[in-house]
């Protein structure tokens, strides 16, 4: 069977697709559904209208379907999995002995259902579910869940018995907290209850949602068939050609009309609007700007344009105005849990609903409280004591390197006002604040910023790539030189795996660390020397993110930790020091910051990116998978050492920095919920097919927690290895590298030489399965010469086939790549 192409939204020009949910079981989703089936026919009597039922339980008599079909046999059709069992689909599925669909193959079925329908022409489709929203699928998934990627409009039939109304505002709730439009509410007007009356007031006032009721059925007559057959149909043909049916249908029609000409305008608004960022937009025209209907999983879901639309005729499907579009930065690498996660977004409604925001100084809430221990725990650093709160990375950078000045100011009495730096690596970046950028050397993003001053020194540092047909640690050319210079003057060394690369205390204790000790020992004694002061070593662990998607040797990082603290008096002459006798733990050297805004959480396929090491930290940044990429949410944590610093009877001594939403509950409660469930994926074993796939690769023995693995198949790796237009790439946990060679001479963020890679992976795929579905395409992000792709923790083995076969065929379109 060939693979499954990504789900994709059904929206086409022509065709008007409703969903139809029901508030419950029992509420009379089928005779509603049929009433607007036999309308439609009526009011767009030269288009054509069909009726499709995705999965039906009971016996094939008795099925949905088949009351369309008796009663409106001018309608089309259809049921896509019919279950004898009159019970819920889950359980229906698995009794019986025919096919179980999975979700991929349910939602790929419904798919290419609707587009055959459109391919025939204008009409309208009625999409109708099986029991209530919350009601299970043969697979056992919600089918509120199920059907999210598809984004199909929904008309919500309520419940107008005893408790209805509770019923249908619940069912509403959870389709909106999953991101449906709800275009309507109808149910029965029914006299006793007249739910129809307190529910329209309340979809009015609450959600500007109009709610329409519609005269009740006749009673069954279920002793006289031929008479219970023949009230039936005076009922649809009375109400099918009532007033009421023609403005709910015509409301639809409005709707779905005004859907597509926003759509199809926004990139041209948007251009005129917006300000982009990291867009010279002198260049960008709106068919370059990417227009977002939704997103759910590892895929947006964007509008398709017309160079790119699938156009080939005849064919028996018709392509929808909307593609699936693979987030291959991972929405500026915060995405890990999916879009549209259901979990996150209920735990954002429960923290809003219970909190709202509420201020944070000299108070405390659960969802804050739980979070700091619960990072506390997983990140298993001792030094690590207490939890500041801030709003995005580049904040908690600023937050940690006033931490660490102040600590070392005062561990080495430095005068007021003198200028004090940090060490980092060069091409590191750790955030566009100005505070942020000034622990950057010069580049691209600030050295055009009138406030910028470079507030450091920054070494350089041997990076990893897998190029020439093994791994290999790149020295820069910095180190090859003078009396210091790697044995022979190497400019690199090879190495049979990346895993053979991170065995770090093997490598250590064969020596290998002793030439980067002595190198950066040398380079710390010249700064002294100039009288530079220093008040903090701040880091990215193994991976350079904005800086150009760099594998730094990890032997090197934790060398240059250990040198860093084990030189103090390089930095300065202690005044006062009595941290010790109260923290086993205490800092020494300088306060040693690792940014693991980027790589952090299971990032590169552990909690934190410092395990990689063997080292702690004093202070610590984390964010982006934080929250699930759903809000933004920082957090810097610090050792009691560095506390005790701000400690005081002076308040102006304490850390005065904060923000109006310092640990909001919303973006606490997500965090707290998106930790959670990525420790019980590991736990679960959920990446064991990429641990195991990379142990066969290397042959490893480590237990799989001390893996080095990645999602991106080795095969995948050294295939692009070894293309003549690539330099260099790397693959750890979800991330994937490629370093493509500059033809033009300029390397870095102003090359171009990975733009038509990039290029090539937008314009998509098309299957060839016979089905002439739509193309699915990749959008990606590129770092000059660097095209980096980013997998999702929740994304399936599958997906990452399907990515990485688009990739070869993008190295081969673009002329970069061998056959």
């Amino acid at each position: 069977m060939p693979p499954i192409s990504p789900a994709r939204s059904l929206l086409w020009r022509s065709l008007r697709v409703y969903q139809i949910y029901g508030a419950n079981t029992e509420v009379g989703k089928t005779v509603i559904t049929t009433t607007l089936c036999k309308a439609a026919r009526r009011l767009w009597a030269g288009e054509e209208t069909a009726y499709l039922k995705p999965v039906s339980t009971g016996p094939a008599g008795d099925a949905d379907d088949r009351h369309i079909q008796r009663f409106a046999p001018e309608i089309a059709s259809k049921t896509l999995f019919q279950y004898e069992l009159a019970v819920s689909p889950h359980i229906a599925a698995q009794a019986s002995k025919q096919f179980v669909p999975s979700d991929e193959t349910l939602l790929a079925e419904l798919s290419i259902s609707a587009a055959r329908q459109a391919s025939r022409g204008p009409g309208w489709l009625f999409v109708e579910t099986a029991g209530g929203v919350h009601s299970p699928s043969p697979s056992g998934s919600t089918q509120a869940d199920l059907y999210m990627p598809l984004r199909l409009p929904v008309v919500l039939v309520g419940d107008s018995k005893l408790g209805g109304i509770s019923q249908t505002i619940s069912a509403f709730e959870s389709l909106k907290m999953r991101g449906y439009d709800v275009e309507m509410v109808l149910l029965f007007r029914e006299a006793q209850y007249q739910n129809h009356q307190y529910l329209s007031k309340y979809f009015k006032e609450q959600h500007t949602i109009p709610v329409m009721a519609v005269p009740e059925p006749p009673q069954r007559i279920q002793h006289d068939p031929d008479a219970d057959f023949a009230g039936m149909s005076r009922y649809y043909e009375s109400s099918s050609k009532s007033d009421g049916l023609h403005e709910i249908l015509s409301h639809l029609d409005i709707r779905h009309k005004d859907r597509i000409a926003r759509l199809e305008s926004m990139s041209t608004i948007a251009s005129k609007k917006i300000w982009y960022p990291f867009t010279q937009q002198k260049h960008l025209t709106p068919d370059k700007i990417t227009v977002i209907d939704s997103a759910q999983g590892d895929y947006f879901q964007t509008l398709a344009s017309p160079t790119t639309a699938i156009t080939a005729a005849p064919s028996p499907t018709a392509s929808s105005l909307l593609r699936p579009s693979f987030d291959g930065s991972a929405s500026w690498w915060t995405q890990g849990l999916g879009h549209g996660n259901p979990k996150l977004a209920l735990a954002a409604a429960y923290a809003a609903g219970r909190y709202g925001h509420v201020m944070f100084a000299e108070a405390v809430h659960e969802p804050a409280l739980a979070l700091a221990e619960t990072l506390a725990a997983g990140l298993r650093n001792p030094r690590l004591a207490r939890t500041f709160f801030s709003d995005n990375g580049s904040t908690g950078v600023e937050v940690a390197v006033k931490m660490a000045l102040r600590a070392a100011r005062l561990r080495y009495a430095w005068p007021g006002g003198e200028r004090v730096g940090v060490l980092g690596l060069k091409g590191s970046y750790h955030g566009d604040t100005m505070g942020a950028m000034d622990c950057s050397e010069p580049c691209v993003y600030n050295e055009k910023v009138e406030w910028y001053e470079g507030r450091g020194f920054w070494f350089e540092y041997p990076v990893v790539e897998y190029c020439g047909g093994s791994w290999v640690v790149k020295y820069p050319e910095g180190m090859r030189d003078g009396d210091f210079a790697a044995a022979g003057g190497l400019s690199s060394s090879a190495y049979p795996s990346l895993s053979a690369i991170f065995d770090i205390e093997a490598r250590e204790s064969s020596g290998e660390g002793r030439f980067y000790e002595e190198w950066i020992s040398a380079t710390l004694r010249r700064l002294a020397a100039q009288g530079r002061r220093f008040g903090a070593l701040m880091i990215e662990p193994v991976v350079l993110g904005a800086g150009g998607m760099l594998m730094v040797d990890p032997l090197f990082q934790r060398t240059l930790v250990k040198t860093v603290r084990q030189n103090a008096a390089l930095f300065g002459t202690t005044a006062t020091h009595t941290d010790s006798t109260v923290d086993n733990q205490a800092w020494t050297g300088l306060p040693v910051i690792f940014d693991e805004v980027f790589t952090g959480l299971y990032r590169l396929g552990r909690f934190s990116a410092a395990a990689f090491l063997g080292v702690d930290a004093d202070i610590s940044v984390h964010a982006k998978l934080l929250t699930g990429g759903l809000v933004p949410l920082s957090v810097t944590l610090a050792s009691e050492s560095i506390f005790r610093a701000f400690e005081s009877d002076d308040k102006s001594d304490a850390l005065l920095h904060g923000h109006s939403y310092t640990a909001h509950t919303v973006g606490c409660q997500v965090a707290l919920e998106s930790i959670r469930e990525m420790q019980q994926m590991e736990a679960r074993g959920d990446w064991d097919w990429a641990m195991e796939t990379t142990s066969q690769q290397t042959r490893s023995e480590k237990p799989s927690k001390d893996l080095v693995w990645s999602v991106w198949s080795p095969e995948f790796v050294l295939w692009v290895g070894q293309l003549p237009s690539v330099g260099g790439v790397w693959a750890l946990g979800t991330v994937l590298a490629i370093r493509v060679a500059s033809t033009d001479g300029i390397d870095g963020y102003k090359s171009g030489a990975a733009r038509a890679v990039q290029a090539a992976l937008l314009q998509g795929h098309r299957t060839d399965d016979g089905t002439d579905e739509p193309q699915w395409n990749v959008h990606s992000r590129v770092l000059g010469n660097c095209l980096y792709l980013m997998a999702g923790q929740r994304t399936t083995r599958e997906s990452i086939q399907g990515v990485e076969g688009r990739l070869r065929e993008a190295f081969l379109e673009a002329g970069a790549g061998h056959a």
